[in-house]
């Protein structure tokens, strides 16, 4: 490997400024205290060793982790000199959660594994991961670069992680087909939202009679598809799909050729809405608002709920006069501290809309009973809905 390389990060993160070589000659005490100091590791040992060495880092990360949350938890000591703190609220817990994450990333992500320029890892005993990296990255020398490069040793099994479900998928049941996430797009591993969207009734028209079919339904924010595919598989004549991501709209496209969907299906780039007027819009937005710390992060959290509100703002001049927006989203930001019902019920309004029905269910996902998490009140507490609007009635006088 030359002493030039391009750095590689999925997040945009800067080149680590301090670089020093490692391989097995160096204990896990040792890298984990450069890691923390600040200190970018570049592995040029046996690659399966590198996969123990982050396995150990991982270990001291979350020893320390475990730690913190003990102390945090024990009893506030009763001396009547010393001010008593309250214990943290939902919104310090989720932040301290956060942060925690974030270091966890720095930390873990000091451990940097060389590179050729053909995708293949320069190590020992590494594995043929080009396919996995074509999958990532695009084809070698596609975007312009040529040569050696680094990426983290986390990112890199983010990767091959991301490559193994692409090949098996990811089973949906109200589908009864497995939908294939490509790299850098959310996969829907919770069934409640999709299963939502596969139950609810169709809006009715004009003569108040609930059809068994709709001419054309919009899915905005699609991701994977999966909803996309629910619509059509349904009944949906037509269903257009829109996204402003481009691996999501590959991974669509993708999804919607397995399906033998395509001619239905019509995937697209649009900033949320597509030209024209529809009877059933429906759209799964992030549901916390707060930044994200990776690419693959914003299905989830959305600064200042921008997709949201601009999804309640602009649904009205996209229905039909009898249709219908489906707004899924989970209640979990509400128990965050993070949102209130009354912010989101302010949100519809402004738009020009009114609840006409809600639809819940609750998660089933293994978080939901684990009581070490520190977000565990919220999820025990959390629930998803599907918000049934309509634009607001237009009085006359």
């Amino acid at each position: 490997m030359s002493s030039a390389a391009r750095w590689r990060s999925e997040a945009g993160l800067p080149p680590h400024p301090r670089v020093q070589v490692a391989d097995e000659q160096m204990s896990a005490d040792t890298a984990y205290r450069l890691a923390c100091e600040g200190t970018a590791l570049l592995w040029r040992g046996d690659f399966q060793n590198a996969r123990q060495m982050l396995i150990a880092m991982a270990k001291r990360v979350d020893e320390k982790a475990r730690k913190l949350q003990k102390n945090a938890a024990k009893p506030p000591v009763t001396n009547a000199k010393l001010k008593i703190k309250p214990p943290p609220s939902a919104i310090d817990a989720f932040n301290l959660h956060r942060l925690a994450q974030s270091q966890r990333a720095r930390t873990l992500g000091m451990l940097l594994i060389p590179m050729a320029g053909d995708y293949t890892v320069l190590l020992p005993r590494a594995p043929d991961l080009q396919r996995a990296f074509i999958d990532a990255y695009g084809l070698p020398g596609k975007d312009g670069a040529s040569g050696d490069s680094v990426v983290s040793m986390r990112e890199l099994l983010g990767i091959v992680g991301a490559h193994e479900w692409r090949k098996k998928g990811v089973m949906v049941d109200a589908l009864g087909e497995h939908i294939h996430p490509h790299y850098g797009v959310f996969a829907p591993v919770r069934s409640e939202y999709v299963d939502l969207v596969a139950s609810a009734t169709f809006p009715a028209n004009a003569d108040h009679k609930v059809p068994k079919t709709l001419p054309l339904a919009f899915d905005i924010g699609t991701g994977t598809g999966v909803l996309a595919a629910i619509l059509a598989k349904r009944g949906v004549a037509r269903v257009v799909a829109t996204d402003m991501d481009s691996r999501a709209i590959r991974c669509a496209t993708d999804n919607m050729r397995r399906f033998k969907l395509a001619s239905t299906v019509q995937v697209m780039e649009a900033n949320l809405f597509p030209e024209g007027l529809a009877p059933l819009i429906v759209c799964n937005p992030p549901w916390i608002p707060a930044r994200p710390s990776a690419p693959i992060e914003s299905a989830i959290y959305d600064p200042d709920s921008q997709m949201l509100r601009g999804f309640l703002a602009g649904l009205a001049a996209h229905l039909t006069p009898q249709g219908e927006g489906w707004l899924i989203l989970s209640d979990i930001a509400e128990h965050l501290g993070l949102r209130t019902r009354e912010e989101l019920l302010g949100h519809i309004n402004a738009g020009g809309l009114t609840v006409i029905e809600r639809l819940d269910a609750r998660p089933t996902h293994p978080r939901v009973a684990d009581a070490t998490d520190p977000l565990h009140a919220a999820r025990a507490a959390e629930v998803t809905s599907l918000w049934r609007l309509k634009k607001q009635a237009v009085s006359s006088t």
